[in-house]
């Protein structure tokens, strides 16, 4: 028999990893995304909750992409209408 060790992140206990990075990764960006989403909601008059977590989790999942924008280089967001319309 064997035995195999999962990861668990404490914001997402649904989800389970084999390696404990990415569990920490994940449980990371979902911190990120919920600092972000209480951010939001406090300065965007009319934003939903909904779109709030949609948007946090969205900036937090491209996160290097957002840093490398806010750190004046806009043209790295041009990454993520790249990968848009490679998904579709």
């Amino acid at each position: 028999m064997a035995v195999e060790t999962l990861y668990r992140s404490t914001r997402d206990l649904e989800t389970t990893f084999v390696d404990r990075k990415l569990a920490d990764a994940h449980d990371q960006m979902l911190e990120l995304a919920e600092s972000l989403t209480e951010v939001l909601l406090k300065n965007v008059p009319g934003l939903s909750e909904k779109n709030a977590e949609d948007a946090s989790i969205y900036m937090a999942k491209n996160r290097a992409v957002f840093a490398a924008a806010f750190k004046n280089n806009a043209s790295a967001l041009a990454e993520l209408g790249a990968e848009n319309a490679a998904e579709e």
